[in-house]
């Protein structure tokens, strides 16, 4: 039984602005480090996964430059999506690939965009979660502990134990932040988004629960669905595994205040910035041109292509809402 591995690396949609209009997804950008997140993602995959079991789902407009940030990833195996249609329709249309080529195949479902504290507990729990899969016929999500009571990410409550895993009860979606606190109590997971199943048992699962795609199953003209909502929320064949590895969803500016190493007054910089003894808490970014900060608290500055972003900490959400209108 071979396992196949299939990374999500931003189709169109999910660029991380300011660098949106030079086409610098956040995956491509060394966000965690000194080499991009997609490279940094495949890397992990090393002694797992081999490259040229590794496909990458992007937007077309990455194609080249996601095959020069991964060069052992043959260029067959980077796939442009149609359009950008969220994870169910991508993992299905990735399982159907897998599926022409090894029907009995495993697969092994990740995201670039993640900040991952120890590479040696992520394989062990990707190895954990494939066996399970395998042995009981379930698709399988891998839960790590809370570290905050973040309330922008998804939840997990295990149930009943099945083997070295247990049953899913019940996903949570980005609770409030008293709510957050309570599933922390109860022993709830982040739902960190790595998956493993066999390919005929997701194609199944997909086939019977998601809706969303009936229509135009398998092609991808079709409404964008999460696969956490499209299929395994509606499943009946689900386990959670829970890993013990650091993890944290890239998805703001903010995320860098958690990822990097802040200096002593908690702000992080990359690039050639100049910072006043006042400012605080905040993260200055940039590609090329000199930046000076000076009175700011709680702020996020990105100079990036031609591009120049000023805001408070912990407006992600509303930046995303500005996004369509640049």
């Amino acid at each position: 039984m071979s396992t196949w591995a299939v990374i999500l690396a931003g189709g169109a949609g999910t660029r991380f602005w300011p660098l949106s209009t030079a086409e610098r997804p956040k995956q491509l950008l060394p966000l965690a480090g000194d080499e991009p997140l997609l490279a940094q993602a495949v890397a992990r995959l090393r002694g797992l996964v081999p490259a040229e079991r590794v496909l990458i789902l992007t937007g077309p407009f990455l194609v080249e430059r996601v095959a020069q940030a991964v060069p052992e990833v043959p260029v067959a195996n980077i796939l442009a999506e149609p359009r950008a249609a969220s994870t169910a329709p991508a993992l299905a249309w990735a399982a159907h690939r897998i599926s022409s080529r090894d029907p009995g195949g495993q697969m092994l479902s990740l995201h670039a965009d993640w900040a991952v504290g120890d590479d040696r507990a992520f394989r062990a729990a990707a190895t954990q979660a494939l066996d399970v899969a395998a042995e009981h016929d379930v698709l399988v999500t891998v839960g790590v502990k809370p570290s905050r009571n973040e309330s922008g990410y998804g939840y997990i409550l295990p149930g009943k134990p099945l083997g070295s895993a247990r049953r899913v009860q019940r996903f949570v979606e980005k609770p409030s932040p008293a709510r957050a606190v309570l599933l922390r109590r109860r022993g709830a997971l982040w739902n960190t988004g790595l998956f493993a199943w066999g390919v005929a048992r997701f194609l199944g699962e997909a086939g019977a629960y998601a809706r969303e795609l009936a229509r135009a199953w398998p092609a991808q003209a079709l409404t964008p669905v999460a696969v956490d909502v499209a299929v395994l929320e509606r499943s009946k064949r689900l386990a959670v595994v829970t890993g013990t590895f650091p993890w944290d969803d890239i998805g703001s500016w903010d995320s860098l205040l958690r990822i990097r190493r802040p200096d002593a007054r908690g702000n992080v910089t990359v690039g050639n910035v100049t910072l006043g003894d006042d400012v605080r808490r905040s993260v200055v970014w940039t590609e090329g041109e000199h930046v000076a900060v000076l009175g700011a608290e709680d702020m996020v500055v990105v100079r990036a292509n031609g591009h120049t972003l000023v805001m408070p900490t912990g407006q992600a959400e509303r930046l995303r809402g500005m996004v369509p209108r640049l």
